[in-house]
C-alpha cells in the first residue's frame, strides 16, 4: 500500500527532472511537522504540463503509471490526493494551460480515466466525486 508519507518516492524514482523541484519543496517546508502534500502535487501538475509541452513521452508514461498506482494501491489519503490534487489540477487550464487537459487524457490508465471522468462530471454537472 502506498501511504501519504511515501507517495512521492516512486515519482522521484522515475523523474530526475522533478527531483530539484521536490528538494526545493522540502527545503521550504523543513520546519513544519507535516509536509503540505497538496502543494507538492501542484508542483507536480505544473511539471507534467511542462513535460507535455516538451513531448517527453517516456517520463510522462512513467509518471502516469504511478498516478494509476496511487489510485489502485494508495491509502485513502493517497487515492483522494491522486484525484483531487492531481487530476483536478491537470484539468485546470488556469494551472496547466489551454490544450493540456486533452493531451493528459492520452496518458491516463483505466482507473485514472475513471476518476478523471468523475472530476469532469463534478465540475460540469455538479455530481459528487465518489466510488
Amino acid at each position: 500500500m502506498l501511504v501519504k508519507e511515501e507517495m512521492f518516492k516512486p515519482i522521484l524514482e522515475v523523474s530526475d527532472g522533478f527531483r530539484p523541484i521536490w528538494n526545493e519543496f522540502l527545503e521550504e517546508w523543513k520546519d513544519d511537522d507535516e509536509l503540505p502534500q497538496y502543494l507538492a502535487l501542484g508542483d507536480l501538475v505544473r511539471y507534467i504540463s511542462k513535460l507535455i509541452s516538451e513531448s517527453r513521452d517516456e517520463e510522462l508514461k512513467s509518471i502516469f503509471a504511478i498516478i494509476e498506482r496511487w489510485h489502485l494501491e494508495g491509502d485513502s489519503y493517497v487515492k483522494e490526493a491522486a484525484t483531487i490534487g492531481m487530476l483536478e489540477g491537470l484539468q485546470n487550464i488556469n494551472v496547466v494551460g489551454e490544450g493540456i487537459p486533452e493531451k493528459v487524457e492520452l496518458y491516463l490508465l483505466p482507473e485514472s480515466k475513471k476518476w478523471w471522468a468523475k472530476v469532469y462530471e463534478f465540475w460540469e454537472e455538479g455530481k459528487t466525486i465518489s466510488e
